[in-house]
């Protein structure tokens, strides 16, 4: 019994160590989602600039486009931004989701750090972001000309990511339109 007593905390503290072993291992931006291959939800949102038409799942239909989750109160977020204007710039076609954002705070931060999306809508309530599996902002959905996601980014989009990963499988898709 009294061995029993010695072994047991220490085989459970071992095993909360391996724990934290894996779990250290996990890379959190690696998260699959479970809409990939699946049909963008439905959705329709008002529009985050007073001149806008606003966003709807109907949208994403044609070619392939990226759907960007941000918030102008989110910090990572200005971390991506100049990337996705040089984007924009490039021609590549981004929508703006505005998540758990006052449509007022959102059109003022694209006034003033420059808009690089096509269209934009407000998501106040978060929830067409709970229907996209958002956990937290900045997020980037990659959606096929048919409107199925085919990949989730998670986190602040670098020139690496884009280049390394988000790029190829969006010529890809293009190719394959």
């Amino acid at each position: 019994m009294k061995k029993f007593i010695f072994i047991a905390p220490v085989a459970l503290f071992a095993a909360v160590i391996m724990a934290f072993v894996f779990g250290l291992q996990h890379d959190p931006s690696k998260l699959t989602s479970v809409l990939i291959d699946k049909p963008l939800p439905q959705f329709v949102l008002p529009a985050v600039g007073v001149h806008d038409a606003g966003l709807k799942s109907a949208n994403f239909r044609g070619q392939p486009m990226l759907l960007n989750v941000f918030a102008s109160w989110c910090v990572s977020c200005r971390m991506e931004h100049a990337l996705l204007l040089r984007l924009k710039s490039e021609g590549v076609p981004i929508q703006g989701l505005d998540w758990k954002d006052d449509a007022a705070d959102a059109a003022k931060y694209l006034t003033d750090n420059g808009d690089p999306y096509a269209m934009a809508g407000n998501d106040r309530s978060g929830r067409a972001g709970i229907d996209l599996g958002v956990a937290g902002v900045p997020e980037t959905f990659i959606v096929d000309g048919t409107g199925k996601v085919r990949y989730k980014f998670i986190g602040p989009m670098a020139v690496e990511d884009w280049d390394k990963t988000i790029k190829p499988l969006l010529d890809r898709l293009r190719t394959q339109s």
